[in-house]
């Protein structure tokens, strides 16, 4: 082991593995060929496929390239590159370094050192680290790291029709699988050659090699021989107060070219190329290559993301077909015609929508919102709200098969039992100061007391509580504006003697109201999720879970509880509560029990069409802004680093310094994305009865998704630490919740927001020829102007419309004045308040019983999984028990070769 400082800039240097290399010793990180020229000498030809770089001298091509994974040998791979600069508090920090660097040598690991005048810019110096065979195979036996022992003799069943029709999706089979198949066990360090090693050197991928060095940097303390500081510990403190700056693997070339080390497999260039840019957008993803270069973790989020995007195309190909009969059915819309009518809903005289500021106004009105509230609420609505509860089911149910021969190919299928005290997380360790004796393991290992878990458990419920009760009290706030901004649209819209009588005629005061709130409360959404963020992660940090998975799983839960009240609040306000306690003339009711801010009314046409807006608005900005940074801001960065980057030749701008500059990929890095995708599919789920084009949207901004992604994964970011995931945790968990609760809300949005039962009722039980004819004449009641208490009557008169009425309408089931029960509920009403709870039912009983038939007929494994599950099985003892056997034999040959030879010997003595 030796540790090398390089300070020459015009030097380089060539390290000799041993005496007997000499003669064949190698030059880091660059290799020559001999071509003939064309005058038919010989020239030095570059092995790179893309040419030099304009602008390099002849100086330059033949100086080695720094842009290498290698040491300065040339044979020792970079495994894991820490940064750090000078500073102020200098000498305590490289105090640190001394101790934790030493730690790291006493470990195994090699290290090689790039001082600052190597750097561009003159003050950052690199520490490169090399795991060497003998620390990842003894890292590799602690880690239970699968590693292969048989080549698979499991035979791949593909259909010949389907893979001609999916041929022009389909990337070249180096791509899509880098490795061959192979029987995997975990890897045991006394036995090596049970293995399948040809190269100890390759053995281990690169994203192994990263997750072995960075599970010894997480847990190699930084203080002195002696002494027992635990809070002296990890390189997650280092990187916190400051005594380094960054720690990172590095990508193995970039990722527009191909790297000139002969050892490196350019994997970031092929991601690029075939994954990462939008032109392959309609290809699939290579799985298999990006959970060899990111891991399993990452991998398993791309593998979700592209199956849910597969699965949307289904669910948006029946939306499409839902609305386009909204459309085709436009004119036969008897209810919007009767509306529009001049001598139909031009005679009939509403009622006042609020106090004071309100006129009294004419039904054709509300003429073209009642056409588009047509487009999104008709008998296809209902038919739709239905295939999309068993399509949730489908979903989860195929997912959950793809999720386990997923589990299967990355050797994932025992990976959480193993694995689970092996993941402790290294801020438990060093909190924790009490001890106490596992009954397992019979070691010593920290614990938190019960009674720490209960402060600490009380304290997150309140502050949880708190939160959320802030939300609501944004979300009262939103409803107390929309109840006051109401009255100055009613007033300035329905005025003739406005200039805006033009606009008012396409826009009523309650799609006024809507579109602003709706984006009001969209700005408080993306406000509180800032905070949201941060008060989520601190709360999980307090509690101090155990383990990685138990520390994700908490965030999860927390952070979607708080998305979940923060998005959905408003929809569930429109779709349940609006329009629901409003009263009658006369006898209104009131938010807060007050005379001043009256509870809103809905549209004749229904509430459903300002739900869809509400939705459009929130789900629509939210993909936007989403996309806008992730992408657009991303992209401008990406341009002035590349544009710095390509006018500096890899001889000079260092591999290390390349990724420095990236921007770092957390441990939280992909919580957001799958939040932004679970709280997507929340949207086209638990509401898209209200818009069948919702899960249209969704595959539109999944395509570009996938894309953007993948483009920061290969361009933004520094190369993540390779982690194993064996499923996406407590995301699916939430996905069912979420499926359940759709087919509730859609069944109550179909019932009470959408006017689909009251019609129903009508065409059935009380229309006189069998039509839809006088249905709207029907469902308004009628109130005596006399009666209208004076403080609640509008300041203008209602002859503004030249007609004399004594009664007005309003939208209800009540008796007229003069009837024996007068203003009270008919008994139409109570009919279709039945009908509506009978419809709840039968439409929850009927998916429901669908879901769960779907759920018991497809089985959660395929059956060839299965099949090699249990044939690696049965391998795995065959070959340990045969393997064993053939170890005994040569031991006992062995002391029979031995033996005869030793007795004479003492004979002769």
């Amino acid at each position: 082991m030796r540790r090398i400082t390089g300070k020459a800039k015009d030097e380089t240097l060539i390290e000799l593995q041993s005496a007997g290399d000499s003669h064949t010793a190698v030059l880091a990180a660059y290799t020559i060929n001999l071509q003939p020229d064309e005058n038919g000498g010989v020239g030095l030809n570059s092995l790179s496929e893309q040419p030099s770089l304009p602008g390099n001298s002849e100086t330059e091509i033949l100086q080695p390239s720094k842009d290498t994974v290698f040491f300065r040998d040339g044979v020792r791979r970079i495994d894991f590159v820490l940064s750090y600069v000078d500073d102020k508090d200098g000498e305590k920090k490289q105090e640190r370094r001394r101790c934790f660097e030493a730690n790291l040598e006493k470990v195994g690991l090699e290290l090689e050192t790039e001082d600052k005048s190597e750097s561009k810019d003159h003050k950052t110096y690199f520490l490169k680290i090399h795991a060497p065979w003998d620390v990842l195979a003894t890292y590799a036996d602690v880690l239970k790291i699968k590693v292969p022992f048989k080549a698979s003799d499991m035979p791949h069943t593909h259909d010949a029709a389907l893979s001609c029709l999916s041929h022009p999706f389909r990337l070249p089979d180096h791509i899509m699988n880098p490795k061959p198949d192979y029987f995997t066990h975990a890897f045991d360090k006394n036995k090596t050659d049970f293995f399948l090693i040809n190269d100890k050197s390759t053995f281990f991928p690169p994203s192994t090699r990263n997750r072995i060095v960075f599970y010894i940097l997480a847990r190699c303390p930084y203080y002195k021989e002696g002494r027992k500081d635990k809070d002296r510990t990890g390189i997650k403190r280092l990187l916190s107060n400051g005594t380094y700056t960054a720690a990172f693997p590095l990508h193995d070339c970039r990722y527009w070219k191909r790297a000139r080390d002969a050892g490196s497999e350019s994997e970031r260039f092929k991601l690029y190329k075939n994954w990462a840019r939008f032109l392959c957008f309609y290809k699939e993803q290579p799985l298999n290559l990006i959970r060899k270069y990111y891991g399993e973790k990452i991998g398993i989020y791309f593998a979700w993301l592209g199956f849910y995007t597969e699965m949307l195309f289904f669910a948006a190909l029946m939306g499409l077909i839902c609305f386009t009969y909204g459309v085709l059915s436009y004119d036969d819309n008897i209810s919007s015609k009767e509306i529009c009518d001049a001598d139909i809903g031009g005679n009939i005289f509403m009622c006042p929508l609020c106090d004071k500021k309100c006129p009294f106004w004419k039904l054709n009105s509300t003429c073209l919102s009642s056409w588009q509230s047509h487009l999104f609420d008709n008998e296809g609505t209902v038919f739709f709200a239905m295939f999309m509860g068993i399509w949730v089911t489908l979903f989860l149910e195929f997912w959950k098969r793809r999720q386990a021969r997923l589990e299967y190919e990355w050797d994932l299928v025992d990976f959480e039992e193993e694995q689970l005290q092996l993941q402790m997380r290294p801020e438990f360790e060093i909190r924790c100061t009490n001890r106490r004796l596992n009954k397992i393991t019979q070691e010593m290992e920290p614990y938190l007391p019960v009674t720490s878990k209960c402060a600490r458990f009380c304290l997150s419920t309140a502050t949880v509580v708190f939160w959320i009760s802030l939300i609501v009290a944004c979300i009262i706030g939103v409803i107390a504006y929309r109840l006051a901004v109401f009255a100055a649209f009613a007033s300035v819209i329905k005025d003739p003697m406005r200039r805006i009588q033009v606009v008012g005629r396409f826009i009523t005061p309650q799609l006024a109201t809507s579109v602003t709130a709706s984006c009001i409360n969209f700005v408080i959404i993306m406000i509180l999720n800032f905070f949201y963020e941060r008060v989520a992660i601190w709360i999980t940090d307090m509690e101090i879970p155990k383990t990685h998975l138990e520390y994700e799983n908490r965030l999860t839960m927390k952070m979607f509880l708080f998305q979940f009240v923060n998005y959905y609040s408003s929809c569930f306000y429109v779709a349940f509560f609006k329009g629901k306690f409003v009263g009658f003339p006369g006898d209104y009711s009131y938010m807060f029990g007050t005379s001043k801010l009256r509870n809103e009314e809905c549209d004749p046409g229904g509430c459903l069409i300002e739900l869809t807006t509400q939705l459009v608005i929130v789900m629509v900005g939210k993909q936007l802004c989403g996309n806008i940074q992730e992408a657009l801001l991303p992209l401008m960065r990406n341009w002035w680093n590349s544009r710095k980057a390509r006018h500096n030749p890899e001889i000079h701008y260092s591999r290390w310094e390349q990724d420095h500059v990236l921007l770092n990929f957390t441990q939280l890095g992909l919580f957001y994305e799958y939040l932004e995708m679970v709280v997507q599919f929340g949207f086209i789920t638990l509401f898209v009865a209200s818009f069948p084009l919702a899960p249209l949207l969704a595959l539109f901004n999944n395509i570009l998704e996938i894309r953007v992604d993948a483009w920061k994964f290969t361009t933004q970011f520094k190369r993540p630490v390779a982690s194993k995931a064996r499923n996406i945790g407590a995301w699916q968990e939430i996905l069912n919740a979420v499926a359940i609760l759709s087919v509730v809300t859609n069944a109550f949005i179909m019932a009470f927001t959408s006017d689909m039962i009251p019609r129903m009722v009508y065409l059935y039980a009380y229309s006189k020829d069998a039509s839809m004819w006088g249905y709207v004449n029907n469902s308004l009641s009628v109130y005596n102007i006399s009666q209208i208490p004076k403080q609640h009557m509008p300041e203008e008169p209602h002859s503004l419309f030249n007609v004399s009425s004594e009664t007005c309408r309003y939208r209800d089931y009540r008796y007229p004045p003069g009837h024996q029960k007068e203003y009270t509920h008919t008994m139409q009403f109570w009919h279709i308040l039945a009908a509506k709870m009978a419809f709840i039912i039968i439409m929850e009983h009927v998916v429901f019983v669908v879901k769960f038939f779907v759920a018991w007929m497809i089985p959660d494994v395929p059956s060839d999984v299965k099949a090699r599950i249990k044939r690696e099985r049965y391998l795995i003892q065959e070959y340990l028990h045969n393997y064993e056997v053939e170890k005994l034999k040569l031991q006992l040959s062995a002391s029979f070769i031995t033996e005869p030879i030793s007795e004479p010997s003492l004979s002769t003595d």
